[in-house]
C-alpha cells in the first residue's frame, strides 16, 4: 500500500491496514512511498511480483489521512533550550514541498504556467470542468461502482456517519472560485480554487495472474498491459507524466491512437492542461469523470484511485484501453496501461 504521511500511524501502516482487514497474518506487506505516485507504483510492485512468479495473488493500493498528518517538535528530542520552538508541518514538510528548491509545490505549478504559457483563466475554466463532470458523474451513479461506504462511529448511541460519497463537491462555488486570490506567488495563477484540496481515502485492487484466476473461477474485469516510471528535474514534476505516459504505452505494445481515456492526476489544473497538451490528449478522453481538483487528492491515495476511477470509466463507456498517470515530488511520474476484458 501507498502511504506518504506515515508519522504517528504507527509501525508497518501497509501492515496495520492488511491485519485490520481481516488478511491472515501469514501475509507478507509493504508500504511504498513514492510521493504522489505511491498507489500506482504500489500496484506496479505487485504487479512485477507476479508476473516474476513471486506471487499470484497480491492486493495494492494506497492510503492517506492527510487532515491527521502531526506537527513536529523537531528539536524536542535534543531538548528545548532558551528561545522560541518552531513546530513543523508534517503534511507540509514531507508530502507537499520541494526539498530541493525549498519551496512549496504550488511553485512548481507556477513555473509549469509561466513555461507553458498557460493563464489563470485556462485553469479555472479546467477547474470547473472537473467539478461539473464529478458532480454529473456522483449524480449519475458512475462512481457507486467503485466507492465502498466507510462507517465512521458518531458515539453516545447515535448511529455511525456513512461516507460514500466524495466530500470535496459539495464545497463547489463556481463564482467564488474565479475570485479567489493566488497561493502560492503574488500575481500568480495558481489558486486553492484550481488545485487539488487537501484530502483523507483509500483505493485498493486485487491483482492475479491469469492461471489464478483461470483455478479459480474469477471473473476479471482488466488486464495490466505495461507500465513505466520517468524523472526529470524537481522543478518540473509537474509535465514528467508527457514523458512516463509514451514509455507505458509502447511498453504495453500498443499505439497511442488505440487508447480510449485517459486519467492524469490533477495535483494542480495546470497539470492535466499541460499534459493534455504536450500528449495531444482530447478533451473528451480526459478525466472524464472529474480528478483531484474536484475529488480530492490524498497524496499516498491518488495513483491507485485515478486507476480504479479508469476501470469505472472503460466498464461504462465500453472503452478497451486506458491510460492513468501521476507526477509526484521529486521530479518524477507514473504511468500504467489497462485493458478491458
Amino acid at each position: 500500500m501507498g502511504n506518504v504521511l506515515s508519522a504517528n500511524l504507527g509501525q508497518a501502516p501497509a501492515r496495520q491496514a492488511a491485519l485490520g482487514a481481516g488478511l491472515p497474518n501469514t501475509v507478507p506487506c509493504t508500504t511504498v512511498n513514492k510521493v504522489c505516485s505511491s498507489g500506482m507504483k504500489a500496484v506496479m510492485l505487485a504487479a512485477q511480483s507476479i508476473q516474476l512468479g513471486i506471487n499470484d495473488v497480491v492486493v495494492a493500493g494506497g492510503m492517506e489521512s492527510m487532515s491527521n498528518a502531526p506537527k513536529y517538535a523537531a528539536t524536542a528530542r535534543r531538548g528545548s533550550r532558551f528561545g522560541h520552538d518552531v513546530l513543523i508541518d508534517g503534511m507540509l514538510k514531507d508530502g507537499l514541498w520541494d526539498v530541493y528548491n525549498d519551496f512549496h509545490m504550488g511553485m512548481c505549478a507556477e513555473l509549469c504556467a509561466d513555461q507553458h504559457s498557460i493563464t489563470r483563466e485556462e485553469q479555472d475554466a479546467y477547474a470547473v470542468q472537473s467539478n461539473e463532470l464529478g458532480l454529473a458523474a456522483r449524480d449519475s451513479g458512475a462512481f457507486d461502482w467503485e466507492i465502498v461506504p466507510v462507517e465512521i462511529p458518531s458515539g453516545r448511541g447515535r448511529p455511525p456517519v456513512v461516507v460514500d460519497k466524495d466530500e470535496s463537491l459539495a464545497k463547489y462555488d463556481p463564482v467564488k472560485l474565479k475570485k479567489l486570490g493566488p497561493a502560492f506567488k503574488k500575481n500568480g495563477s495558481v489558486t486553492a480554487g484550481n488545485s487539488s484540496s487537501i484530502s483523507d481515502g483509500a483505493a485498493a485492487i486485487v491483482l492475479v495472474s491469469g492461471e489464478k484466476a483461470k483455478n479459480l473461477g474469477l471473473q476479471v474485469i482488466a488486464r495490466i498491459r505495461g507500465y513505466a516510471d520517468a524523472a526529470q528535474a524537481p522543478e518540473l514534476f509537474t509535465t514528467t507524466p508527457a514523458l512516463a505516459i509514451p514509455k507505458a504505452i509502447s511498453n504495453s505494445g500498443l499505439r497511442d491512437s488505440q487508447i480510449d481515456y485517459y486519467e492524469i492526476n490533477e495535483a494542480f489544473s495546470v497539470v492535466a492542461v499541460a499534459n493534455q497538451r504536450l500528449l495531444g490528449i482530447s478533451p473528451g478522453k480526459l478525466n472524464i469523470s472529474g480528478g483531484a481538483v474536484s475529488l480530492g487528492h490524498p497524496i499516498g491515495c491518488s495513483g491507485a484511485r485515478i486507476i480504479v476511477t479508469l476501470l469505472g470509466i472503460l466498464r461504462q463507456k465500453q472503452g478497451k484501453f486506458g491510460v492513468a498517470g501521476v507526477c509526484n515530488g521529486g521530479g518524477g511520474a507514473s504511468a500504467i496501461v489497462v485493458e478491458s476484458m
